[in-house]
């Protein structure tokens, strides 16, 4: 019989990590718990394997990793099963994640040796004798701390960009979906079984310390901004660079030209997929006051067709059972406020599950507008025009995504949201997009996953000068002579002194 624990409350027994579904508390994966020693050995094996790894090259690596994206697309029903089981998600959402990773690991696959391979750059005049070589050489082993809310789009957003740069992954999954990613470095051995290129420990809070200290060349984390402080504390140590996707409070801009039906089709879905267990999902709109109450019915009309539920459902259960607390809290926080309930409510969270929560007319300085909410609830308020609009969605010192829906100035609003991405006249999309860089400014972190930015972001660049001829400006030896630095001097006036 299954073994039944307190929904999706991880459990260690006997050094085993117990992760259970949120919706019943079915034992869903039973890991080993990884020490300190034990993340320190996995992470010199991926580094032995990286010397391997490299040597294969752009060609070879592209090669595996297509047979990886291959492997994923033909079981892409059994991970999304796994997933749902594991953290609640509903089999639709998690096959939708999966698609968005397979098309990142293609991208990255198909594009490493060009965005990464040796190249001449072009040399400038006062050292004409020199030729300029630029390349980018891996890190060699990375250490990736990856969330729970999407434990494979996330992770292989790091991790696939990563090996295609030529380094090895050390994977810490989040304890609430560690099943997740085993399967995923499982399935990479199938296709890659000659040496630990792709491995996983697991563990709680600890373990991902304990890989920041472990001698890895870089960290990628993604999860809370508070965590993420504890990961950049831990990795000045030794001077181990982060890449850090931390908490968002994304907004939604409406203006007073958009298409209100697809203005309200985007905020449902950027507000509610995955029971608003976000980091890009939309928290905060700001309607101008023409269009505010027809865009507000249009959101509580679709909204409130949503099921709710453990099976077949369009929202599944609160992944971890804490955020209850913290999405209770903020609906109370608005209510209390003055702020109103058009669709849920005080009542909406029925644990583990929580009903979608419109809230109207809710204060700014109210923790469901400033904080990080998670769950599936949105906040709704009425501005004078798109200048205030913007004001209050930089307001805060997140500054991951956002969207904006009107027509004439919809792309200027965008540009002038304060945030690492933006999305017009749809939500969420820059994620997908393989060929665009993610990540976020101030409280959301720094550095970026995905696209050409995404392949630097795990390699170092190696510039390489080379002698071609006798110098004729002689200055960079102590055989100069007076007349060769007068030749410097009047070179130096003519090509930039006007």
């Amino acid at each position: 019989m299954t073994a039944v624990h307190a929904p999706g409350t991880p459990v260690i027994e006997d050094d085993r990590l117990i992760s259970t579904s949120p919706a019943t508390g079915a034992e869903a994966g039973r890991l080993p718990v990884a020490t300190a020693e034990d993340v320190r050995r996995a992470v010199d094996r991926a580094r032995a394997a990286g010397e391997w790894w490299a040597a294969l090259g752009f060609g070879g690596r592209r090669e595996r990793l297509l047979r990886w994206r291959g492997l994923l697309a033909r079981r892409i029903e059994e991970i999304a099963e796994l997933m749902h089981a594991e953290g609640g998600k509903p089999v639709a959402d998690a096959v939708v994640e999966v698609a968005s990773a397979v098309e990142h690991v293609d991208w990255a696959a198909r594009n490493a040796r060009r965005v990464l391979g040796p190249r001449r750059v072009r040399s400038r005049l006062v050292l004409a004798e020199f030729s300029a070589h630029l390349e980018y050489q891996p890190y060699g082993v990375v250490g990736v701390i990856g969330p729970w809310n999407y434990p494979v789009f996330t992770p292989i957003g790091s991790a696939a960009y990563a090996l295609a740069a030529g380094n090895t992954v050390v994977l810490k999954p989040s304890e609430y979906t560690p099943a997740v990613g085993q399967w995923l470095v499982d399935t990479f051995a199938e296709v890659v079984p000659e040496q630990p290129v792709f491995t996983a420990v697991h563990g709680l809070g600890d373990v991902g310390a304990a890989l920041c200290r472990s001698g890895a060349d870089k960290v990628a984390f993604t999860g809370s901004s508070a965590t993420a402080r504890k990961v950049m504390t831990a990795c000045a140590e030794s001077l181990t660079p982060v890449l850090l996707e931390a908490g968002g409070k994304d907004a939604m801009i409406v203006d007073a030209d958009a298409d209100l039906d697809a203005a309200a089709e985007a905020c449902v879905w950027g507000a509610l997929t995955n029971a608003g267990q976000t980091c890009i999902g939309i928290e905060r709109v700001y309607a101008v006051e023409p269009v505010f109450d027809a865009f507000v019915g249009k959101v509580v009309e679709r909204a409130g067709r949503l099921t709710v539920g453990p099976d077949d459902a369009d929202i599944g259960p609160i992944t971890m059972p804490s955020q209850l607390d913290v999405i209770r809290r903020h609906i109370d926080d608005a209510l209390s406020r003055g702020g109103r309930a058009v669709l849920g409510g005080a009542d909406a969270v029925q644990p583990p599950y929580v009903r979608p929560t419109v809230l109207v007319d809710v204060p700014e300085d109210s923790a469901a507008v400033r904080e990080e909410t998670f769950g599936p609830t949105l906040t709704i308020n009425r501005v004078r025009d798109a200048d205030e609009a913007v004001d209050r969605a930089n307001a805060l010192p997140y500054g991951l995504g956002g969207s904006v829906f009107g027509r004439r100035r919809a792309v200027a609003i965008a540009r002038r949201l304060r945030s690492g991405m933006a999305s017009v006249n749809s939500a969420l999309t820059f994620a997908g997009m393989s060929t665009l860089p993610f990540g976020g400014v101030g409280e959301s972190g720094f550095g970026r996953i995905h696209g050409e930015d995404g392949l630097r972001e795990f390699s170092r660049a190696k510039a390489i000068t080379r002698r071609r001829a006798r110098s004729m400006l002689a200055s960079t030896t102590f055989e100069r002579t007076p007349a060769d630095v007068a030749r410097l001097v009047k070179a130096i006036k003519v090509m930039y002194g006007r």
